[in-house]
């Protein structure tokens, strides 16, 4: 099992894209939206990050108001899975609970607590094509 965790700096505005790779990627399972977990699982020793939502295999984006890790059909009139077009609207979607399962393929998480060394030092970066 592998999650794409797309960690957000809030001081810098700055996000980086890491992974968590068996078998420290099974301590995920079973988190909720809003939970702080250890940076060590994604390569950030010292850091503690909080999780703030996700998607699953198919897009559908995690709600923290929906309980359980499973899908649900709810009626939607605003926030994350559905942006009304115009005032008053409110249409059905089908979003993911708020519980991390195996069907979880990314996870958006915010830095909450900083290690010794800077994000630079331990995240590779990508060189940018000519």
């Amino acid at each position: 099992m592998v999650f794409k965790v797309v960690v957000a700096d809030p001081t810098t505005g700055k996000s980086y894209q890491l992974e968590a790779r068996e078998p420290a990627a099974r301590r995920l399972v079973g988190l909720r939206i809003g939970d702080k977990f250890d940076g060590e699982i994604v390569g950030l020793p010292g850091y503690e990050l909080q999780i703030t939502g996700g998607t699953d295999v198919d897009g559908f984006p995690m709600r923290a108001d929906i309980a359980g890790p499973g899908r649900a059909s709810v009626l939607l009139a605003g926030g994350s899975g559905f942006k009304p077009r115009r005032r008053g609207e409110r249409r059905r979607k089908r979003v993911r609970g708020r519980v991390i399962s195996d069907t979880i393929v990314q996870i958006n998480a915010k830095i909450v607590k900083r290690g010794e060394k800077p994000i630079e030092e331990l995240v590779p970066t990508r060189e940018k094509k000519a």
